[in-house]
């Protein structure tokens, strides 16, 4: 069974959802499900140099806005599962049309999976730029990738027009936010759910499909 993740990568509620998602796949549950990255950009409009995150912010939520705090729900979610996140690390709100094409880059599901906690940690604890090529180029080849390759793909347009096609899906199977997970091409669950919700979106899939096999005509 499939599970389509629908994130962006500066989406501190798509890298907690991560990590609730992992704690339920490590379960006798995720035995038979494969997990593919899709794309979805929350700031699309950003330019590719990104734009300082400090002014960001304020210019989004006044004056008053400290940009260097972490909110409150985010904070205590993200201790729940092990991340510490480090918002004065984090100087930029970046592009991430790089980032995601360099998932679509990667073709083996565990490693594409590897690479996505990569970018997340990078980011959100690291304060590293997932805009900058070779920022993303030092994160693949931490995963295992060849480092030469990724920068040669990165400068080109590969991906770029497929990583599109993927964004406008998404908004026409009701994406409307992240994270969505897509489980097993039938049901759509958004937000970084509870596990407990995520088992049982998982469990209800998996006895729809076994349904659907035992039912088919031989």
């Amino acid at each position: 069974m499939l599970i389509e993740i629908y994130s962006d990568v500066i989406c501190p509620w798509c890298f907690i959802g991560k990590q609730r998602l992992d704690r339920v796949l490590a379960s006798d549950l995720g035995n038979g499900i494969d997990l593919i990255w899709r794309p979805y950009q929350l700031y699309p409009y950003v330019p590719p140099e990104g734009l300082d995150r400090d002014e960001f912010i304020r210019a989004q939520y006044g004056e008053k806005a400290n940009p260097k705090k972490v909110p409150n729900a985010i904070q205590k979610d993200g201790e729940l599962v092990g991340i510490e996140f480090n918002y004065g690390a984090i100087q930029k709100i970046p592009n991430t049309l790089l980032a995601h094409r360099l998932l679509l880059y990667v073709e083996e599901p565990p490693l594409q999976h590897e690479l996505a906690e990569r970018l997340f940690r990078m980011y959100f604890c690291e304060g590293g730029d997932v805009g900058n090529i070779e920022q993303l180029v030092n994160a693949a080849v931490q995963v295992g990738l060849d480092g030469k390759l990724v920068r040669q793909y990165l400068h080109s347009e590969l991906g770029y027009a497929q990583t599109l096609r993927d964004i406008d899906k998404g908004s026409t199977i009701g994406v409307a936010g992240v994270p969505c997970y897509r489980i097993g091409g039938m049901f759509l669950l958004a937000g970084a759910q509870p596990t407990d919700t995520i088992v049982q979106y998982i469990e209800r899939t998996k006895r729809r499909l076994d349904r659907k096999t035992t039912t088919s005509p031989v």
